[in-house]
């Protein structure tokens, strides 16, 4: 069989491994061109193969570019954005709910993931040749076993029932668990339930907690707290309220600092030391200048010093952030673009370097700890709940009263924040989803006074199929084992 050959390229993203020297500030990079066994001879070699891993998320359909971006398909299928007439009408179908098998907006995601699955699997298919040992092997196999758990659990939400969408859910397909490298498989299937899947992202989260020692300060690596916080995600959408709080409260006993006020402004828009703008994160997609990556231009682009944009916030989800909160001057600039005021999402607009080139914050504190917080409502634990959700206001509203809801306004209210803190983090599609809930837009317009254009469709039932995105049609053609999704 004819040998792979370990190379830089990000185009070859099955059959090809990327390497790269000192990639996680970019300053320079460096190929090697050689046989995989032959580099796999080498310990730092199995770091530099991590550090593809984690490349792989900056592609096409994870976070990079516009059409099918993850950091603005989470919001833009929802009721938190609306499209513009002044953008380039990128992303336009997913923004209708016209899902299909052959458009990248809702596949693209897909492939993306399994990419990084199959560069973290390269990892571990050399685990047992000897080169590393000890800590240093368990923390290798952590960190891709976390990568790994990851990716697939994006899969999983993205094109399966979440568990507690609906009752009958785990019992209904899953997604093919990848765990060998094996990039030119074409003979895999959908042969697990979501109830399986589940479990097999438990596993490997499980067991990279136990292992993981790395703990980089620019978290751009997986750490102890970020697979603990991963876990409390995951147990969320799952249902399983009792380990949500368990390891939820894990992370926060190791990574505390949902980022205080006054630093809140610094973590998305200045660069003032990783202690600054890594406060509060627990996962970060790295993102330097010399990548060009520009992960904000799905929002918008500056052009003669305006922003156009593609999709702007909707009216009655911009006037539900209250005046003295701090999110609100940071998410958002309401300004002008041919001669109409739109309030523009500038969350990822810059933070010191160039235009819309910022890290992606995969995983913060504040949303394990409004996981904790609803899991622990969930659980009958209104005192912890209550106390975890002013804890988080405290640090986003200035002259901020201690709130004192119960009962079901108390449940309200950490939905609130939750879609607050997390707007434009992938998070409002899935939360919907995962409640059974449907999406009911506005009827408001574009413009910043709620006029303007209005979107084509409003509302998608929580019922209806399309919660579900389609296995792209390639896919399919490669693999006719794959079962697609209903209605597509």
């Amino acid at each position: 069989m004819k040998k792979n050959i370990i190379t830089i390229s990000l185009a070859a993203l099955t059959i090809f491994v990327s390497l790269t020297s000192c990639e996680r500030n970019l300053d320079q990079i460096s190929s090697v061109n050689e046989a995989e066994e032959q580099a796999m001879t080498r310990p730092e070699s199995f770091r530099q193969a991590l550090d593809g891993a984690y490349t792989a998320f900056k592609t096409t359909g994870y976070y990079t570019s516009d059409t099918g971006n993850q950091l603005i398909m989470g919001d833009l299928t929802t009721d938190n954005l609306i499209i513009t007439n002044s953008g380039r009408n990128s992303n336009a179908a997913a923004s209708n709910f016209e899902f299909s098998s052959d458009n990248s907006q809702t596949t693209g995601l897909f492939s993306a993931a399994y990419a990084v699955v199959s560069r973290a699997n390269f990892v571990m298919s050399y685990l047992n040749n000897g080169v590393v040992t000890g800590a240093a092997k368990d923390n290798v196999e952590a960190e891709a076993r976390a990568i790994r758990a990851a990716a697939h659990f994006d899969i999983l939400r993205a094109y399966s029932v979440i568990p507690t969408q609906n009752s009958p859910a785990v019992n209904q397909y899953g997604i093919y668990y990848s765990e060998s490298y094996n990039p030119l498989n074409n003979n895999s299937s959908r042969n697990l339930t979501v109830d399986q899947g589940y479990q097999k992202v438990i596993d490997d989260l499980l067991i990279a907690a136990d292992k993981i020692t790395q703990n980089d300060a620019d978290k751009g690596r997986f750490s102890k707290a970020a697979v603990y916080g991963l876990l409390s995600r995951v147990y969320l959408y799952k249902g399983d309220y009792t380990n949500t709080v368990k390891y939820g409260k894990l992370a926060l006993g190791l990574s505390p600092s949902v980022t205080t006020l006054d630093n809140f402004n610094r973590i998305w828009k200045e660069n003032e030391g990783l202690a600054k703008i890594t406060d509060g994160v627990l996962f970060q997609i790295s993102n330097a200048a010399p990548e060009r990556n520009t992960v904000g231009v799905a929002y918008n682009q500056l052009i003669d010093g305006q922003y156009r944009s593609e999709f702007v916030a909707d009216y009655d989800f911009f006037n539900s952030f209250a005046a003295n909160d701090v999110r609100k001057t940071v998410y958002f600039t309401p300004a002008t673009y041919n001669k109409k005021v739109y309030n523009h999402i500038t969350k990822y607009a810059g933070n010191g370097g160039p235009v819309n080139i910022v890290p992606v914050k995969y995983l913060r504190t504040a949303e394990v700890l409004l996981n904790v917080a609803e899991a622990s409502f969930r659980e009958g634990d209104q005192v912890t709940a209550l106390t975890l959700l002013n804890q988080l206001r405290k640090e986003r509203y200035t002259s901020f009263t201690p709130g004192t809801e119960a009962g079901q306004p108390l449940l309200d209210a950490i939905l609130k924040e939750r879609r607050l803190e997390l707007a434009f983090e992938n998070d409002r599609w899935y939360t919907l989803k995962r409640l059974g809930l449907s999406v009911q837009r506005s009827g408001k317009g574009d413009v910043a006074d709620g006029t303007g254009s209005k979107a084509i469709k409003q509302t998608l039932a929580a019922g209806s199929d399309l919660w579900q995105w389609p296995i792209p049609v390639t896919a399919i053609q490669a693999n006719p084992n794959i079962q697609q999704n209903d209605k597509y």
